[in-house]
């Protein structure tokens, strides 16, 4: 934790270190996997902050997977080029051609730039996408959308390996199908098929909101806690809707697949990942 803008004594200092004590014994050795998204992959600030909870958590011996998308930068890669971007029910339209600009972009450029960054503060990182080792095979999602993926299996191996020897890896979303047809993937889905497979303690959503609202105009009817047998009530009651049908999905899938916590976070908050595993406060939504 970062200490330069708030004023402490040795002693509060200690207590903040003492009170992540235990929180640290419960992570330590397990598996953490982060959906990296929004608003905290484009502001410089935020960004900062993440790899470093990020490397902090990794250096107490907490497993950490940073799965990623990059929206704002492929659609930065399209225009360059002269392609427009198109969306059907909030999903981009991808083609041949933009499918492969999907991976040079994802794979390519913020893939490395997020392992140059963690290791530029110390982290150990290995950047990998959904095409390495087989890790995520797909089929289209909707003929609409063209090469926008459904994932059918997900093979971690590569990223316990990954993990097994130290290392922080950082997965792109883009998988295959067995004709080499590169997909874009969904990285709320991809993450939590990988955080399933993986078996992993918990999975952090990093979004643009504070977690689920009871009124999404009134930031303060946060829900902390959705046991995923009240989801259903949830939708029927119009308080799980529009953009946020998917990602709950995201975390009930998840929970389902054995992961045994699910996070909705505000990724505007600055080291909102530590604040989340390592305090008892909190700041977004738990799925249990």
């Amino acid at each position: 934790m970062e200490f330069q803008n708030v004023k402490l004594n040795n002693a509060q200092r200690a207590r903040v270190l003492v009170h992540a004590l235990p929180y640290i014994q419960q992570y330590t050795g397990k598996i953490i996997v982060v959906k990296y998204g929004g608003n905290a992959m484009v502001n410089e600030e935020l960004k900062n902050a993440v790899m470093r909870d990020v490397v902090l958590l990794s250096l107490v011996g907490v497993k950490v997977v940073l799965v990623h998308g990059g929206g704002p930068e492929i659609s930065e890669m399209l225009a360059r080029v002269g392609k427009e971007s198109r969306f059907v029910d909030g999903l981009r339209v991808t083609d041949e051609e933009t499918a492969d600009i999907v991976q040079m972009v994802l794979s390519g450029k913020v893939n490395k730039s997020l392992v140059r960054q963690i290791e530029s503060i110390g982290g150990k990182a290995i950047g990998l996408s959904g095409v390495d080792g087989g890790l995520i095979r797909a089929h289209t999602k909707d003929e609409r959308l063209g090469y926008v993926g459904e994932i059918d299996e997900v093979n971690a191996d590569i990223i316990r390996d990954t993990l097994e020897h130290g290392y922080i890896p950082v997965v792109s979303t883009v998988g295959y199908d067995n004709e080499g047809h590169v997909y874009n993937i969904n990285a709320d889905t991809a993450a939590a098929a990988i955080a399933a497979n993986l078996k992993a303690e918990s999975m952090i959503a990093m979004t643009d909101i504070s977690g689920l609202l009871r009124d999404k105009d009134d930031p303060d009817s946060l829900i902390p806690l959705v046991k995923v047998d009240e989801v259903p009530a949830l939708i029927e009651q119009g308080i799980i809707s529009g953009g946020m049908l998917p990602k709950v999905q995201c975390c009930v899938d998840a929970i389902h697949g054995g992961v045994n916590k699910v996070f909705i976070i505000d990724g505007r908050v600055p080291h909102s990942i530590l604040i989340e595993t390592l305090t008892s406060e909190g700041l977004g939504t738990m799925f249990v």
